[in-house]
C-alpha cells in the first residue's frame, strides 16, 4: 500500500465528482451514504419498525441511480443511531435496506457500520474489511463528513474515490454562504446550547450583517446581559463567551419577549414530558422572566422583529429552533422563522437538524434554496470549509 496521492477534480474545492471515476461497468462501488433516518417503533406488540422520515434516503437516490446507469455494482454502507460498537437489533439496518431494495433490488446493503467498534475508532482493520473486493469508493454521506470514522476517512487510502451528488451540492451551497453572500446577510441561531454554536459564531460574526438569537441559547446571552431568566436553561460554562460576543460591537439581536411555562408545568409528550399536551400555564414575559418560570420560546414581539430582519435579507442561514417546537404551545417562534425564511427573496439555507425537521413538517422545504442533510457537518464546514471526510477525498490515493 503506497501513500496517498494528492488529486484534484472538477468539483468544488477540487473534489472529484462521479464522472471523474472513469469506466464503472461491472465494477464494485462502495457507497458511503448517510441513511441515519428516524425510526418509529410500533407499540402494538408486533415489533414492527417504520421509517418516520425518509429525507436522508431520498437525498441518496440520485447518486445510486447514476451509478446504476453506468453499470456499476453497488455496496451501500451507512450507520443508524448510536449502538456504541455492539450489535443491537433496535438499530438494525433492515428497515432502510427493505426500503432501498424495493427501488433497487440489485444493490447490496451492509448492516449498521456502528455495530463494529472499529468504525468510530477509525480502525484500519475495519477499513480493510469494508473495502475488500471493491474497485471504487464514493462518499455521499455529508452528514458525517465531520467525523474521522473508518468508513469516511479510510477508503480513500485504498480506492480511487469521488464525492457523490449530495456531497457536491452541500459543498457548493454552503460555500456560497461563506464565500460570496449577497447582503444583507442574516444569521439565525437557535437551539439549546451556546457551546454548539461557538465555532460558527467565531467564524461568521465578522462576515454577517446581523445575528438573530433565539432558542434555549438566548437565555445564556440574556443572563450575561444581567437580565433575569427565571428557571430557563443556562449554559453557565459559557457566560463569559457570551459577554465577549456582546462586547464585539457586532449587530446581534436578542428576544425582547419570551413565552414561558409556569413552575411545575410539563412539556408535551413529544418533548419528553408525561402528558400528550403538556401541563401548566403559559405566559408571555417582556424582558425579565419571573422566578420559577421557564422560557421555552420567543414571544410575539420578537417574532415580528425577526420577521422584519429576514424580509430585508439577501442571504439567510438558519440553524436551531427558536423554542421547544415539539410542544405546540412553544412552536410559534420556530414556525414564524420558518415561514419568514420561506417567503424571503434572498438566498436561503437551513443548516440541518431540528430546523430542517421543522421546515419539512410545515411543508415549506420546496421554498428553501438549500436544506442541508447534516446539521453538525454544515456548521463545521461553515467554520473553515474543512471536514475530515472532504480532506480524505482530496488526498485520495489509488490502490496499488
Amino acid at each position: 500500500m503506497g501513500p496517498s496521492q494528492v488529486t484534484t477534480g472538477a468539483g468544488p474545492l477540487g473534489l472529484k465528482i462521479l464522472e471523474d471515476l472513469g469506466e464503472l461497468d461491472g465494477r464494485l462501488v462502495l457507497l458511503r451514504a448517510d441513511l441515519n433516518v428516524p425510526l418509529h417503533y410500533c407499540h402494538d406488540n408486533s415489533g414492527a419498525v417504520e421509517i418516520a422520515d425518509d429525507f436522508r434516503i431520498q437525498k441518496a437516490l440520485p447518486t445510486i441511480r447514476w451509478l446504476i446507469s453506468q453499470g456499476a455494482r453497488i455496496r451501500v454502507c451507512t450507520h443508524l443511531g448510536r449502538p456504541k460498537g455492539v450489535i443491537d437489533s433496535k438499530y438494525s439496518i433492515t428497515p432502510v435496506k427493505d426500503y432501498l431494495l424495493k427501488i433497487f433490488p440489485e444493490i447490496d446493503v451492509l448492516e449498521n457500520l456502528r455495530f463494529d467498534p472499529g468504525e468510530e475508532a477509525n480502525d484500519p482493520i475495519t477499513v480493510e474489511r469494508i473495502v475488500k473486493g471493491c474497485d471504487y469508493f464514493v462518499n455521499d454521506a455529508f452528514g458525517v463528513c465531520h467525523r474521522s470514522h473508518a468508513s469516511i476517512v479510510g477508503p480513500p487510502n485504498y480506492l480511487p474515490s469521488a464525492a457523490g451528488r449530495l456531497v457536491i451540492r452541500e459543498v457548493e451551497m454552503l460555500s456560497r454562504v461563506v464565500d460570496s453572500p449577497e447582503r444583507p446577510f442574516v444569521l439565525v441561531l437557535g437551539g439549546s446550547k451556546v457551546s454548539d454554536k461557538i465555532g460558527l459564531l467565531e467564524s461568521l460574526i465578522d462576515r454577517v450583517d446581523t445575528v438573530l438569537v433565539g432558542g434555549g441559547m438566548s437565555f445564556t446571552f440574556l443572563a450575561a446581559m444581567g437580565i433575569e431568566i427565571g428557571d430557563s436553561i443556562l449554559d453557565s460554562q459559557h457566560v463569559d463567551f457570551c459577554k465577549k460576543v456582546l462586547n464585539s460591537g457586532k449587530r446581534i439581536i436578542f428576544p425582547c419577549d419570551s413565552r414561558a411555562l409556569s413552575p411545575g408545568g410539563e412539556l408535551g409528550q413529544e418533548a419528553g414530558g408525561s402528558l400528550p399536551t403538556g401541563s401548566g400555564e403559559v405566559e408571555i414575559f417582556e424582558g425579565s422572566i419571573s422566578n420559577g418560570w421557564r422560557g421555552l420560546d420567543i414571544g410575539p414581539q420578537t417574532e415580528e422583529l425577526y420577521e422584519g430582519e429576514i424580509s430585508d435579507a439577501m442571504t439567510v442561514f438558519w440553524n436551531g429552533p427558536m423554542g421547544v417546537f415539539e410542544d405546540k404551545r412553544f412552536a410559534s417562534g420556530t414556525e414564524s422563522i420558518a415561514r419568514s425564511i420561506a417567503k424571503s427573496k434572498g438566498f436561503t439555507v437551513i443548516g440541518g437538524g431540528d430546523s430542517a425537521r421543522a421546515i419539512r413538517a410545515l411543508g415549506l422545504d420546496e421554498e428553501i434554496d438549500h436544506l442541508s442533510s447534516g446539521g453538525g457537518a454544515s456548521l463545521k464546514f461553515l467554520e473553515d470549509k474543512r471536514l475530515p471526510g472532504l480532506d480524505a477525498l482530496l488526498s485520495s490515493g489509488e490502490r496499488l
